[in-house]
């Protein structure tokens, strides 16, 4: 439960604006309060196990044959699981893999056994005993020729495994999904076009690197009653995962979640939870811990997926697009239950956020034999718009179009028919380009520092959509307590983006109580809180906020209803403002602590009317429609677009090929900014993650095996290579079916940083480069090649 104590105005149904603010987590079980650390054996008891994990060398290869008798033997250790405990397959949009490998190993750190001991150290020990004799096969290493005929086939059962009616593998490939966009005459086009710019951008894998690890502990009781806590942005679809790779019921499994210690999309759906359990089961009533160390998060959890992206576009003599053929090799590694739906938003999103009339693309999910490529902030889109915004700028360029003239130009707007076929919906693109070039002094050349130094600017555009099945669902309760104050009850988690303040809000104004009054429940917990699809994909604020508000509405109507019968008053005359129940007609007040459990007398002691109030609430979208397969066309492809442009400039230093960002501008249309202050930190923190990925991040994977798994070799941005400049500017054009006309900006922030940086650098020295990270020595090298120095 978060209780936060703040100083409110009246909410008479307007969000509540936060005037200063301290929070204070209170969990359902016990208080926590100033520094207490509470041990493993005083949460879980004495019988707590430990786990540990044998993994995979080798990127491929078939397993001949298992030998766990020196592990079982070992003095501690209480239990040994293979993949004989795991016939099943698990997947969220793909069913493709095994929880413990059975016949085959995919990548360097595929799970092929498990030990369960006493301590850590003992674990370890069991793990380094076990045998096992392998099959080298040969890997896959590269998207595109993971997809030729002539690469081995890592999944030939593909065509056999249970898949989401709208994702589409070709069975006897690597190909376990290839979305189609097939609009207007893109052949013809071409001779149509003044200018045509082709281009072969990549980008790497890189890790989300949560400070917190992640941790589960798991629990398989003697009826066979699953309890699982674990880190998690998924409580509800590990439950549903899991039960349905084990074929037990999902009622037999609670899954428990506190708040997170960071996710960015790592701790989506099931990683290594389920090996918890599985090994779990082997040790029936003893709690069973499995914690990964840091240099498994690097390559055993979901790694963000990488890209080959082949792109041809080309535009009028007035600067008008006229066409794109775009190809999206998405390497998503050994398994692509998540990937799949990656390159289906890869596909729908294919053009970026540009009007163009006749369009071919193709984004392929492509099974190598590299980390497991998932959800990550952005979904697909950092990647795909790294590309393509540095040919927007090229093709400008050839034109003789200013780079932000050019974006005006063919940017979408309201009632464009966009690359899918559907009907654009109100935004603000527009305004945002506008807002951050004049932010930014587009136009303007500012001079270097030093002499040594070449100064740039560039920008960026971007658009993404809530990627998600067509019927993902959100569920509320709110109750009130005897003395008035409000219990929201929801499972989207709260994981530093501030969805519990902001659910707060919502409940408040919704139903007419001061926000302090607000308390938002935990942990979650499948077993009592209402359901939540998962928290991904920037959709709380409006899914999850509609629920919150539906639940408001309907304990406000319960409450109204029952002091109008009272009062013998019509219901539309009463209100509900600052936590008392008002008659505009009599003037009469009445304080929700009187009466929210225990109700009203009637008159003469005939008894009472009303009683404790439950609201409830959901919201599920029921008007996203199939598409056709062949071209990708439908009358709506998904439930809206947040979109936004970036602006950076920097200086390059020519004597190390040093980047600098000196000063980033984010301008976002995020419908309705419902806490404005968090809206313009979600901006920041994803800009300065961009920066990471544009500069430093990369896993260096050679021959399958990850050559930095640590932060010694894997460089993240700090605090010291955040612009000292950073400005959030809020763009508010309201989306129809969301709380107040909101829509989601958790991710957004992190889309365009790539290719704004890429063209900044391009404005300063005059070198592309095809595949971030931007690192001083690529960049010093790109400008000895180049003939810039020497």
């Amino acid at each position: 439960m978060l209780t936060k104590e703040a100083t409110t105005q009246a909410t008479d149904g307007k969000i509540p604006k936060l005037i200063g603010e301290s929070v204070t987590r209170v969990d359902a079980r016990e208080k926590v309060t100033g520094a207490a650390i509470f041990t493993d054996d005083m949460q879980f008891g004495p019988g707590l196990l430990f786990a540990r994990i044998l993994r995979s060398p080798h990127p491929h290869a078939l397993i001949k044959r298992i030998d766990v008798s020196k592990a079982k033997a070992l003095p501690g250790v209480k239990a040994v699981a293979t993949g004989e405990l795991t016939p099943g397959y698990i997947g969220l949009y793909l069913h493709d893999r095994h929880i413990f490998c059975r016949d085959r190993v995919r990548y360097v750190g595929d799970p092929v056994a498990g030990v369960a001991a006493i301590d850590e150290e003992t674990a370890q020990r069991a793990v380094d005993l076990i045998e096992v004799e392998y099959e080298v096969l040969p890997p896959v290493l590269d998207p595109e020729y993971g997809a030729s005929q002539e690469a081995p086939l890592l999944h030939p059962d593909l065509g056999k495994y249970t898949v989401a009616n709208f994702i589409f593998p070709v069975a006897g490939t690597n190909i376990s999904n290839h979305f189609k966009i097939r609009k207007g005459d893109v052949e013809g086009a071409w001779a149509k076009c003044a200018a045509i710019v082709e281009r072969k951008y990549r980008v790497p894998h890189v890790q989300h690197v949560p400070i917190e690890p992640h941790v589960a502990v798991a629990k398989w009781d003697e009826a066979d009653n699953i309890t699982l806590w674990a880190s998690s942005q998924s409580p509800f679809a590990q439950r549903n995962l899991i039960a349905k790779a084990l074929d037990i019921s999902q009622s037999k499994i609670e899954v428990i979640s506190p708040y997170l210690g960071g996710g960015f999309g790592s701790k989506a759906g099931v990683s290594m939870e389920a090996l918890a359990v599985v090994i779990a089961s082997a040790v029936k009533g003893r709690p069973v811990k499995l914690r990964l160390t840091r240099e498994e998060e690097f390559y055993t959890t979901f790694v963000r997926q990488g890209l080959v992206a082949h792109f041809k576009m080309g535009c009028d003599k007035d600067g008008r697009l006229l066409a794109m053929e775009n190809k999206y090799y998405w390497d998503a590694g050994a398994y692509t239950e998540y990937g799949v739906n990656m390159a289906r938003a890869g596909g729908y999103s294919s053009t970026g956020p540009y009007d163009v009339p006749n369009v071919k693309a193709d984004s392929l999910c492509i099974y190598t034999n590299h980390p497991v490529g998932g959800p990550m902030r952005g979904f697909g889109m950092p990647e795909l718009h790294s590309g393509l915004e540095q040919c927007i700028d090229d093709l400008a360029r050839q034109i003789g179009m200013d780079a932000v003239e050019f974006r005006k130009l063919n940017c979408v707007r309201e009632g464009d028919i966009i690359v899918t076929g559907m009907k654009m919906h109100p935004i603000g693109l527009s305004e945002c380009i506008d807002k951050a070039a004049q932010a930014i002094g587009w136009g303007k050349k500012a001079a270097p520092r030093a002499p040594s130094k070449r100064r740039g600017k560039g920008l960026a555009i971007m658009w993404k959509a809530p990627a998600m099945p067509p019927n993902a669902g959100s569920s509320a309760r709110i109750s009130l307590n005897e003395d008035g104050t409000v219990t929201v009850a929801v499972s989207g988690q709260e994981l530093g983006q501030g969805t519990f303040t902001v659910m707060a809000q919502m409940a408040a104004a919704a139903l007419g109580v001061p926000y302090d009054w607000v308390r938002v429940a935990g942990p979650v917990d499948t077993k009592y809180s209402p359901y939540e699809w998962q928290t991904v994909a920037s959709r709380l604020t409006w899914s999850m906020g509609n629920a919150v508000v539906g639940a408001a509405r309907d304990a406000r109507k319960q409450i109204v209803d029952m002091v109008a019968e009272a009062w013998r008053e019509d219901p539309n005359d009463l209100d509900i403002v600052d936590g008392n129940v008002v008659s505009y007609k009599t003037e009469e007040s009445k304080s929700l602590k009187d009466i929210a459990i225990y109700g009203l007398p009637k008159p003469n002691d005939e008894g009472w009317r009303g009683g404790p109030v439950l609201g409830r609430g959901s919201f599920m979208p029921t008007y996203v429609t199939g598409l056709d397969p062949e071209t990708g066309q439908g009358p709506r492809a998904v439930v809206h677009y947040t979109t936004g442009c970036q602006a950076v400039e920097v200086e390059v230093d020519m004597d190390t090929g040093k980047v600098e960002i000196i000063r980033a501008v984010s301008a976002y249309d995020v419908g309705r900014a419902i806490n404005p202050d968090m809206v313009k930190a979600q901006m920041e923190g994803g800009l300065v993650q961009g920066i990471s990925t544009a500069l430093f991040e990369a896993l260096q994977l050679k021959d399958g095996v990850l050559q930095n798994p640590s932060f010694v070799d894997y460089r993240i941005a700090t605090s010291s290579d955040a612009p000292h400049d950073i400005e959030a500017i809020i763009v508010e054009v309201p989306q129809d079916d969301g709380p107040w006309g909101a829509r989601g900006v958790g991710e957004h922030p992190m889309v365009p940083t790539i290719p704004a940086i890429a063209n900044a650098i391009y404005d300063a020295i005059g070198v592309r480069f095809e595949s971030p990270p931007f690192t001083s020595e690529k960049v010093y090298l790109g400008m000895v090649e180049a003939g810039i120095v020497k």
